[in-house]
């Protein structure tokens, strides 16, 4: 071997070794563990396709799964459609058209997001249903009887999608707004010179532009529509996510709700490659830094009528009058156990809702710090799969979770009982810990996408200068990007907190005996007909996720550089 050789082996094994060690950082322990914590319930539930379900999954081939598959096909359709156009529609109207109410409806238009679809599908039943108050009022205003007149039916595939529609277009609504008020006049002002009106401009410039975020908003509707469990069992719909839960607890058949689940979770894998296949290599810019306020087209006459009508008719329908009667049953009637024990049920969902918004604020921390100091293929893959949780429907999570904590419980009883004659009972399947668990890993994706966009608004510089100073990394993320990045920290587990209080499939699956929710309180007394009881659980839902909303919708008035709320004292004129 040559002597330039030998000289040169120290450096190459040096290299090595750096990389070795990049590669196996502390950083790269914690993005997998998290990335591990996220897709166990995946991995527990593919580990079952092969498994054989005896004759079970041949039955069920040959009687419900066709009417799960055509009945959540349809489901998709309708709700990916309505949200669709009412959520771009009112973005638009809000956002570039001046009329009366449209500062109301900034906001207003967001309230729906705090109502949960199985809250809606109780209040509607109740006011529709023959006996209700709607139908009542017309057999005394017309004289008709029962059987004299045709009223359609809400608790059917059509109105579960109707209703489902109206609680979730606030997706749509939200990022089509965000979209639009990031996009630059400029390029509106040339559609102008070219003798495009304002719906021209929003038909062949604005809903271009904002494909991606179009597509964003209506993905997260498809999936809240694939995981809706509530609204679609209380109406008798039998879709795939019924369907788990029905072979699971009512066949007592776990096989074969893993491969249901599994069939579930193939549909939303597809469903998610489509739509990036479908994008293909396109990407969406805004080429300048300069902004200047947008411009407001004045809606005068019928053109104003018509716009207050759009834009009031979700709201009415999705919050105020659902909400309206839910308040009226809660004040008659309400639920019985108003008291101790509801207060017990509202500490459960509390307890658990802060304690998931904590963990997984903490761990989306972690994973989007991990990924920008140790920005390697490694990390960026955990960080992906550590984001698909919500694209996982709860009843999923809940299957992939309770398999292995039911074997691991099963098997900690069996060698106490063999060693030492002792068993303690259900330590994690049976405890509070396997929901938080379900609630971390499915809602981690929300609070790292908030936490990953904050932190990448902070400058590497930061970083460079708190290392040149002596900080750790850690020591950086916790002196400097932290402090920096508190609102958003709070904006995220505010999220997670309000989407943990609404979750109803994994909670019913996963909660321990004799541990009820507010949601679950809820959805036991609707499922009996209690109604009128079911509006108190159902109606502190909802207060608590009005003021979250808010919120959001107040920071985002402010999102838009040269806006008058977000400009100051700097004009800029591009």
């Amino acid at each position: 071997m040559s002597h330039s050789a030998r000289r040169g082996l120290p450096a190459l094994a040096h290299r090595f070794r750096a990389r070795v060690s990049q590669r196996f950082s502390a950083w790269s322990i914690i993005l997998f563990a998290i990335a591990l914590i996220v897709a166990l319930p995946v991995i527990v539930i593919f580990s079952h396709i092969f498994l054989p379900a005896g004759d079970v999954w041949q039955h069920l081939a040959s009687t419900v799964l066709p009417r799960y598959l055509t009945n959540t096909l349809w489901m998709v359709l309708l709700v990916g459609t309505g949200t669709l156009v009412i959520g771009t529609g009112t973005a638009w109207l809000v956002v570039m058209c001046r009329f009366p109410g449209k500062r109301v409806f900034e906001w207003a238009l967001l309230l729906p997001l705090a109502v949960p679809t199985y809250v809606i599908a109780y209040a509607y039943t109740d006011f529709l249903q023959v006996a209700g108050p709607l139908q009542s009022m017309l057999r005394d205003m017309t004289g008709w009887e029962y059987g004299d007149y045709y009223f359609p039916n809400v608790r059917s595939l059509g109105g579960a999608a109707t209703l489902i529609t109206l609680v979730l277009y606030p997706y749509v609504y939200l990022l089509a707004r965000a979209s639009f008020l990031e996009q630059s006049v400029c390029v509106l002002d040339v559609g102008r010179t070219l003798g495009r009106g304002p719906w021209h401009l929003f038909a062949s410039v604005a809903v271009p532009l904002s494909r991606p975020a179009l597509v964003g908003g209506v993905s997260l509707v498809l999936m809240e529509t694939l995981n809706e469990f509530g609204a679609v069992q209380f109406f008798g719909v039998d879709t795939f996510t019924t369907g788990i839960y029905r072979t699971w607890f009512g066949l007592g058949e776990p096989v074969a709700a893993a491969q249901l689940a599994a069939c579930l979770l193939a549909f939303v894998i597809l469903f998610v490659l489509l739509e990036r296949w479908s994008r293909g290599k396109r990407r969406y810019f805004h080429t300048t830094n300069r902004y200047q306020q947008l411009p407001e087209y004045p809606l005068a006459g019928w053109r104003a009528g018509i716009a207050l009508l759009a834009c009031s008719i979700p709201v009415l329908v999705g919050f105020a009058l659902p909400s309206g009667i839910l308040l009226n049953l809660a004040i008659e009637q309400g639920d019985s156990l108003f008291g101790p024990r509801f207060i017990g049920f509202a500490a459960n969902s509390l307890g658990l809702s802060v304690g998931a918004a904590i963990l997984a604020v903490g761990m989306a921390l972690l994973l989007s710090y991990g990924v920008r100091i140790h920005n390697t293929p490694f990390a960026r893959v955990s960080s992906r799969v550590a984001s698909m949780g919500y694209a996982i429907p709860g009843s999923v999570v809940a299957v992939g979770i309770l398999i292995p904590f039911a074997w691991l419980d099963n098997t900690i009883n069996v060698w106490l009982n063999d060693h030492y004659g002792k068993i303690v009972g259900l330590i994690f399947s049976g405890s509070a810990f396997i929901l938080i668990y379900a609630y971390v890993a499915r809602f981690l994706a929300v609070s790292f996408n908030a936490i990953e966009a904050s932190l990448g608004k902070v400058t590497p510089s930061m970083d460079a200068a708190a290392r040149t100073l002596g900080q750790t990394a850690g020591g950086t993320l916790r002196r400097i990007h932290t402090p920096m990045m508190r609102s958003s920290l709070l904006a995220a587990g505010i999220l997670v907190f309000v989407d943990a209080m609404k979750e109803l499939p994994a909670t019913i699956i996963l909660r321990p005996f004799n541990f009820d929710t507010l949601a679950v309180r809820a959805h036991n007394l609707a499922s009996d007909e209690r109604l009128a009881e079911a509006s108190t659980a159902s109606l502190a839902i909802v207060v608590v996720g009005i003021i979250p909303v808010i919120l959001l919708s107040l920071a985002m008035r402010r999102s838009r550089p040269g806006s008058r709320a977000g400009r100051g004292k700097d004009e800029h004129l591009g």
